[in-house]
């Protein structure tokens, strides 16, 4: 299995030559780090679209790799096909080989925890099943991530999502931490959809914390590898049961010192106890 650092938190200025000196310094970063694969948002695209070559070179230059650009969709069909499809034209340039995505979401005024809605989630699923199987075209593979205060989190609408959507076309990006918010043991939907597992989110929760909070704050419990409770060992086992061979990519939406800490204090912990 490959180790990936997902590295959009670096970026808080989107004026281009900020988020450009940003996401240079996070490859700096992580490859000392010894990340060799790196994750970020789509929007990057914004910053390359004329020139995708620079973003190649750039990646070039500190000996990484790109190998998945994020996007989020929502309920408006015919735009998100159209928008994603040029994102996963830019990602097969720069070489990437996985689109990972989800549902953008309720908005902070709505509730993050909502019923299995299946006249949206038909939506998502239309999207998610148009927008693979331009990927597969491309050499991308679609991998949807089910996700606190989205369309599709809980097990009923992990389930609904993959009842409605081509296994062929579309494949699943669990993250340890948004399942174990769903109250989702991250191996056991490892083993229920291993078959349909095209990469992974790796987080850990402080389940302590997570007792006390509530909505948005849920996502504050997030930490770095080894800081909470999530049983990765487990994980990692139960990946292997499975027959997965893909990236683990690191993520940690609010890091609680740094972006370089926190990739480190993962990397350590993958290293040490995961053997990778």
């Amino acid at each position: 299995m490959k180790v990936a650092y997902t590295s959009w938190t670096w970026i808080t200025n989107h004026e281009p030559a900020a988020a450009k000196a940003a996401l240079e310094q996070s490859f700096k970063e992580l490859k000392f780090l010894g990340y060799d694969y790196i994750e970020n948002f789509a929007f990057i695209r914004d910053y390359y679209a004329e020139n995708p070559q620079e973003l190649i070179d750039l990646a070039k230059k500190y000996n990484v790799e790109i190998v998945n650009l994020y996007g989020h969709f929502t309920d408006d069909v015919e735009k998100m096909v159209e928008v994603s499809c040029k994102q996963i034209d830019f990602l097969a340039a720069i070489g990437g080989k996985w689109f990972n995505c989800q549902h953008a979401g309720f908005g902070r005024d709505g509730a993050p925890e909502q019923p299995t809605n299946p006249e949206l989630l038909d939506k998502i699923c239309e999207i998610s099943n148009r927008v693979g199987e331009y990927a597969k075209t491309k050499g991308v593979t679609l991998t949807f991530h089910p996700h606190y205060g989205t369309a599709v989190f809980s097990q009923s609408d992990i389930d609904y999502f993959a009842e409605h959507t081509d296994p062929k076309n579309v494949s699943f990006c669990f993250d340890t931490a948004h399942t174990t918010l769903a109250g989702i043991d991250p191996a056991a939907i490892i083993k229920q959809y291993g078959s349909r597992i095209g990469y992974m989110h790796l987080k850990d929760v402080d389940t302590f914390a997570l007792k006390s909070a509530e909505g948005f704050a849920k996502m504050g419990t997030f930490r770095a590898l080894g800081h909470g409770t999530v049983d990765f060992p487990a994980v990692k086992a139960a990946l292997e049961e499975v027959g997965f061979d893909g990236v683990l990519c690191v993520e940690l939406d609010r890091p609680e010192v740094g972006n370089f800490h926190s990739a480190e204090v993962s990397r350590i912990y993958i290293r040490d106890v995961l053997g990778l």
